[in-house]
């Protein structure tokens, strides 16, 4: 089991904004595929899927806030 988490984003950012998951629950993922889009007041970004698996637990949903070190996903790794 992988935990997906908002990485450290520099600059004094310590929040971004869920505006888009590629993947759903139960949906399978492959390491390095764009997995959210972010978005922070300076810029959009697209964090990768860390590992190859199977998503169990997307845990913020579009629209949300996310601080920095929170767990935005749950992958099982295959």
């Amino acid at each position: 089991m992988v935990k997906v988490v908002l990485p450290e984003l520099g600059e004094g950012i310590t929040k971004a904004t869920v505006t888009y998951w590629f993947f759903k629950d139960g949906e399978m993922v492959h390491q390095n595929d764009d997995l959210v889009e972010l978005t922070t007041d300076k810029s959009t970004f697209n964090l990768p899927s860390p590992c190859t698996g199977i998503i169990s637990e997307i845990t913020y949903s579009e629209g949300s806030s996310v601080n920095v070190g929170q767990i935005l996903a749950v992958i099982n790794e295959s």
